[in-house]
């Protein structure tokens, strides 16, 4: 790794970023992984953006799926983040196993409840950048939303509830 590219890692790290789990129906199984790069796009129409590694299996399944979900955790979720983030590709059906969950009406993705908010949603544009791929979503639903909670944050390489 470049002292360039070590500078920005770590410079990137003191920025608080939204953690999210990213699910997505592909056939007959389910995938999924934790993200900490969720944006807003625009209001009208409403739509997002979302980041992935282009070396990542979800990253070639959402170059041919477009309907999938976003679950954007709380506070007490770290331990979802946790399985989500683990590298491989274990069935999505595997880590939610024990945590309340439901279909999305639209994508069929996997929604993990118990966060602040949930979105479905659909692609229209894709984004090759460096080495990530940038997904441009329309929002189709907000499956649930929960303003009472906390969110979980991504801070200096650790996760973290707002004001901690």
């Amino acid at each position: 790794m470049s002292e360039v590219t070590s500078e920005f890692t770590e410079a990137m790290a003191q920025l608080a970023s939204g953690v999210g789990v990213v699910t997505v129906r592909d056939g007959r199984d389910d995938l999924g992984v934790t993200v900490s790069a969720v944006m807003s796009v625009s209001l009208a129409p409403p739509l997002v953006l979302i980041s992935l590694t282009s070396s990542g299996y979800l990253n070639e399944v959402l170059l041919r799926q477009d309907r999938w979900a976003v679950s954007l955790l709380s506070s007490g979720q770290a331990a979802v983040a946790s399985r989500f983030a683990t590298p491989g590709r274990p069935s999505a059906r595997l880590l939610v196993a024990g945590t309340p969950h439901h279909r999305g009406a639209h994508t069929d993705a996997l929604v993990v409840e118990g966060g602040v908010a949930a979105l479905e949603a659909e692609t229209t544009k894709v984004v090759p950048a460096g080495d990530h791929t940038l997904y441009v979503a329309a929002v189709l639903a907000v499956p649930y939303l929960n303003p009472a909670l906390q969110p979980l944050v991504r801070l200096r390489a650790r996760y973290r509830a707002m004001g901690t």
